[in-house]
């Protein structure tokens, strides 16, 4: 009897916890403006707070920190926060013209100033602190 009920409410969790998980993926998914140069100094000239997210698909870290910046990006606080993401492998002339040595690496900007960086961070408090350099 309890097996088949344990059977039961895994078969109504598991597949609601993939539609939460599945949700909050894709809102943090379109947050995200493809990088390129000129959309980027485009960001720069208008003075907005930008956050440059150095990203790769098989990073465990950046995995972490993905679902962290889209609760926080989705607050008040940042909501004028333009994010670039920056792929890893693909883009390695961005990787190299930012100065960033490994994937998961933040990086802030107030208009042209950058104002801060991160590398592995995957605490809220302080990638937190770090958006708000460039607010």
């Amino acid at each position: 009897m309890f097996t088949r009920r344990f059977t039961l409410a895994l078969a109504v969790a598991l597949p609601l916890a993939g539609l939460a998980f599945a949700g909050t993926s894709a809102l943090a998914a379109t947050d995200h403006i493809a990088y390129t140069p000129a959309a980027f100094a485009d960001a720069q000239k208008a003075g907005k707070p930008i956050l440059v997210e150095i990203h790769a698909s098989w990073c465990s870290v950046c995995a972490a920190q993905a679902p962290i910046l889209g609760e926080l990006l989705a607050t008040p606080k940042f909501k004028d926060m333009v994010v670039f993401r920056v792929d890893f492998d693909s883009q390695k002339d961005a990787v190299k013209a930012f100065g960033a040595r490994s994937q998961s690496t933040l990086i802030v900007y107030k208009g042209k100033t950058e104002e801060g960086r991160s590398v592995g961070d995957t605490a809220k408090p302080s990638i937190e602190a770090l958006l708000a350099k460039g607010v």
